[in-house]
């Protein structure tokens, strides 16, 4: 009986050759100027569609956003191959081992229970693997700096947390948030725009743990109101053109009063 994964071999196989033609003689201009530089822009956006396609569209145009990013990261590591590098082979059996390795609880004889555990266990082998490699390592892990800056928030604090350095209750934030909107509202009467620029920051790492703490992603919950926010005005933009007005012509009071009649339908 043909065994579950055997087509994945010839068609990954395929991938890898259709980057090797385009990047061939008599392959594609584009894709012969490109490096890794030059591409790495599109790992963010490509990864952003797959993040947007998972739980909004159907599952085939999740499957066809996975395989553009998917595509790109083989694209990147044959470019590296050419260099010399590192081959498209290595990447494979490096991820393999790395995965392997943290989690002797599957392959090894190890015995977890919950995910707790798992969580606990994933943090030693990654502070182990740092200190073979002569580098220190930090319950913050590395999170990439370019990261949306909400989320990375998010993360670092729920990293923070699983050693104990957190809020008990979603509850406590709050005189939290009312301390740095207090030294907000200071560094606004003080007109220190480098003071504001620090406020801000602390009042949204703030948010950000409550939100973890009330079990939300707070860069999803950011995004689902940016489109809220954005459904509404384009809503109260259409009822002046349709009266043959534009925004600049009405005022403040007129647009409010439209925004509450959109708000409530």
């Amino acid at each position: 009986m043909k065994g579950k994964f055997d087509d994945l071999g010839p068609l990954f196989v395929k991938l890898v050759e259709i980057v090797a033609r385009l990047r061939g003689p008599g392959g594609c201009p584009w894709d012969q100027e490109q490096t890794p530089e030059t591409l790495k822009k599109y790992v963010l956006e490509e990864a952003y569609e797959v993040f947007e396609a998972i739980g909004e569209e159907t599952p085939l145009s999740v499957c066809e956003e996975i395989g553009d990013l998917l595509f790109l990261l083989v694209f990147i590591a044959y470019l590296y191959e050419e260099k010399g590098d590192f081959e498209l082979a290595d990447v494979l059996k490096l991820c393999a081992d790395k995965m392997i390795r943290r989690h002797p609880h599957v392959f090894g004889e190890n015995t977890l229970t919950n995910p707790d555990e798992v969580v606990a266990q994933w943090q030693k082998i990654k502070e182990k693997e740092a200190k073979d490699k002569g580098k220190k390592s930090s319950v913050l892990g590395n999170l990439p700096k370019a990261l949306p800056a909400l989320q990375r928030a998010f993360r670092l604090g729920e990293r923070a947390s699983r050693v104990g350095f957190d809020w008990d209750k979603p509850e406590e934030l709050f005189p939290k948030l009312h301390e740095e909107i207090t030294e907000l509202k200071e560094a606004l009467t003080k007109k220190d725009k480098k003071a504001l620029k620090e406020e801000v920051g602390d009042l949204l790492f703030t948010v950000a743990n409550l939100s973890r703490k009330l079990g939300v992603n707070p860069e999803e919950a950011l995004r689902l109101a940016n489109e809220k926010f954005e459904t509404r005005f384009r809503q109260m933009e259409s009822h002046f053109k349709d009266k043959g007005k534009n925004l600049n012509e009405v005022s403040l009071a007129e647009m409010d009063a439209v925004w509450e009649k959109v708000k409530k339908s």
